[in-house]
């Protein structure tokens, strides 16, 4: 019997293609699978590195660190992944990746990709749909945080994203806003007022 965690990671690839019994064994072959405490950095500022993530249990957190000062840019929990930039250009990673929670990974490299991909052909097809639609999303969430106010983006993170508000500190969804903790604070207050009025 499958663990049930890799049966996450075949549901989440249901979503775009069927798997073969094949593929499905070629896959649990590979022991992507990875545990890593609450607190522990995948990657620093400065360090290289060729591996990819997919979040089956926890939170990851990126984040760059100017001036001594944390700016938290995104959360990633179950059933996303997150491929750092230097893994794609092989230059130092200009941020940080850090286990928010306890973490149940599955790790990617182009190794273990291009051997994948040389055996399984449909496989490249579902990470390339997969990549264009991160890009996608990602361009739209860059878009919306530009064009909007602190009180909104906050609004809309509560509206699609709830559970990171009981899962991340609260300094972090304050960076994560662009925004120091205090105004976050009266943000919430000004929101509860508007609630009971």
């Amino acid at each position: 019997m499958k663990p049930p965690l890799e049966s996450q990671l075949f549901d989440y690839i249901a979503q775009y293609i069927t798997l073969t019994e094949e593929e499905r064994n070629a896959i649990h072959a590979l022991n992507l699978f990875r545990r890593y405490p609450k607190n522990t950095l995948l990657l620093k500022q400065g360090e290289r590195s060729n591996k990819s993530y997919f979040v089956l249990k926890g939170c990851l957190r990126c984040f760059y660190l100017l001036e001594g000062e944390e700016k938290t840019t995104e959360f990633y929990t179950e059933s996303q992944s997150l491929s750092p930039v230097c893994a794609v250009n092989n230059e130092p990673s200009e941020y940080y990746i850090e286990c928010v929670e306890e973490c149940i990974l599955s790790i990617g490299t182009p190794d273990i990709e291009k051997g994948a991909f040389e055996q399984f052909p449909r496989l490249k097809t579902l990470c390339l749909s997969i990549s264009e639609e991160k890009l996608a999303d990602n361009q739209a969430s860059y878009s919306r945080f530009k064009n909007s106010t602190a009180e909104q983006r906050y609004l809309h993170l509560v509206e699609h994203r709830a559970e990171l508000m009981n899962r991340v500190p609260q300094h972090q969804i304050a960076s994560y806003l662009g925004v120091q903790p205090e105004s976050l604070s009266r943000i919430r207050k000004r929101l509860a007022g508007k609630k009971t009025a």
